[in-house]
């Protein structure tokens, strides 16, 4: 495939040769192109280094077809799929179930593992060697949370085979129980979502933020901050040496957003005012956040249609993600490299995939071409999860015209919905056999 007169994020104007799954040549090239993208910017394929694809377990909140699809059609080209599943991936068993059910993505991916109270560090560790994902400082989500004291085992024996750790750091010792006793008895939309808010305070994050730094540093550890939600999180992740990635929920929604969410707005951590929102968009503009991932936890309308203290936490997001960042790109908010570095280049190099991530000659064709001046208003329905609601409904987005993962075409728009078969493959240093 030729690419003809792409615009890159640095504003170059540029030919891209793709043969089989690699980029062959980036330049002036020359003969008759398969696109003419003149006037389009093309960026590589985004990696989202975070989202639950619900399987095994809970196929009617998604699969890896239905995410990988809803991946494609938002210029995502790899996802690193979560543990939290039924059962949970941590052993070798459960990898390898999982494993076995990726084979239906459209897109490449990679599996976290995780560490939960009854673990065999052994098992875990045994090949392949996992990132511990989800890993929380108290039990605060059920079989997924563990205590300090495991933690600092896990992310000590995390250090010792040189294996990232990605923590959900919110410190359930200091979640305000009052907040949820006082919560109003409204239902979905006009539930008392703003409880959730106040029930898992910011401090609750922060301070667990600090403690697994803390617990990192001592360990020499590679610690990864998943979905920071505050300044105060992000700057002490930044002071510690550790990464972070905020999610785009807390990047364009704060709880002046919850009287039109209700539960539809519930996810962990939560939305926190807009003076904190502010700020934490000024650290992803700055640089001091290192990537924005989605913690894509797609639920039905049925499951949030409930109270706040029943109704499940998380949102949908794979496929709105880049979308909304070159809306606000657009708006002149964020320069469009600084977009490609968040949910690329960033990505590729913290979780070892030194072939994606860049379009350059010898790595993988991971593409994703937009048309900038197609600013569309974003609808649920529209989407491609099984989800089929969004946070984001009436907002802005700049949506992929075509997609490739390492050469393949996996979505174009105007296209039948998905392609006849799936492309992705296994990727990352967590990949067996």
């Amino acid at each position: 495939m030729l690419i003809a007169n792409a615009t890159l994020a640095n504003g170059r104007t540029v030919d891209v040769r793709v043969e089989g799954e690699r980029i062959d040549a980036v330049g002036s090239l020359g003969g008759e192109p398969d696109v003419d993208a003149d006037g389009k910017l093309l960026l590589p394929g985004a990696i989202d280094a975070h989202v639950h694809f619900r399987e095994p377990g809970f196929p009617h909140k998604e699969t890896w077809e239905t995410g990988s699809r809803s991946a494609a059609a938002g210029g995502v080209t790899t996802v690193v799929d979560q543990p939290n599943t039924d059962p949970p991936t941590v052993d070798g068993a459960g990898f390898d179930g999982k494993a076995e059910l990726a084979r239906e993505s459209y897109v490449d991916y990679g599996i976290n593992g995780g560490v939960i109270e009854d673990w065999d560090p052994d098992e875990l560790f045994d090949r392949p060697l996992f990132a511990l994902g989800e890993v929380f400082l108290a039990d605060s989500t059920g079989e997924m949370g563990i205590d300090a004291e495991l933690f600092e085992e896990a992310v000590g024996r995390a250090a010792a085979e040189d294996v990232t750790v990605t923590v959900h750091a919110e410190d359930a010792t200091l979640f305000d129980e009052d907040a949820l006793s006082n919560a109003g008895e409204g239902v979905g939309r006009d539930a008392d979502a703003d409880a959730w808010s106040t029930y898992r305070s910011a401090d609750a994050e922060v301070r667990a933020i600090e403690r697994a730094c803390e617990v990192g540093s001592g360990s020499g550890a590679r610690v990864h901050v998943a979905h920071t939600t505050t300044p105060e999180g992000i700057d002490a992740a930044s002071e510690a040496g550790a990464t972070c990635e905020v999610c785009p929920h807390h990047l364009f929604l704060s709880r002046d957003d919850l009287d039109d969410l209700g539960t539809y707005g519930r996810m962990n951590p939560p939305l926190r005012n807009e003076e904190r929102r502010e700020a934490v968009f000024e650290r992803v503009r700055d640089g001091t956040v290192d990537l924005v991932a989605t913690d894509h936890a797609p639920h039905t309308r049925e499951e949030k249609e409930t109270g706040i203290r029943e109704a499940p936490s998380g949102v949908p997001g794979v496929e709105t993600m880049v979308p909304l960042l070159l809306a606000a790109a657009e708006r002149g908010e964020l320069s469009r490299e600084r977009v490609r570095d968040l949910t690329a280049t960033n990505p590729a190099r913290l979780f070892e995939l030194p072939r994606k991530g860049e379009v350059r000659e010898g790595m993988d064709a991971d593409l994703a071409l937009y048309d900038p001046e197609r600013v569309e208003t974003i609808r649920g329905e529209a989407l491609h999860s099984k989800a089929g609601w969004t946070p984001f409904e009436g907002r802005d987005g700049v949506f992929p015209e075509l997609t490739l993962v390492r050469g393949s075409v996996v979505y174009e728009r105007g296209e039948a919905d998905g392609k006849d078969e799936a492309f992705g493959g296994a990727v990352g240093r967590n990949v067996r056999g």
